[in-house]
């Protein structure tokens, strides 16, 4: 399995709008993607919702997991940019 950790990048943390980009981006990948921050319980990245519930704020740590590399990096790389611009 995969996995990689990144800083938020959006300024208000993982909020609607971001979670919801990053949501639509992971249901489109074929693979299983969880999100998790530090001690806390993976999600299924293709839930807005869950996203939410993750309580992540701009710059906390989200460990981006799952089968396929090239998913990871790319669910990863949204959560790290400032989805907010």
């Amino acid at each position: 399995m995969a996995s990689r950790t990144v800083n938020v990048g959006s300024s208000v943390g993982l909020h609607a709008r971001p979670a919801a980009v990053i949501s639509q981006e992971a249901a489109k990948l074929d693979s299983t993607i969880t999100l998790a921050t530090e001690g806390g319980e993976p999600i299924d990245a293709k839930s807005v919702l869950l996203i939410m519930t993750l309580g992540a704020g701009a710059g906390d740590l989200v460990t981006v997991s799952g089968d396929n590399e090239d998913d990871v990096n790319t669910i990863a790389d949204l959560v790290a940019s400032d989805l907010d611009a």
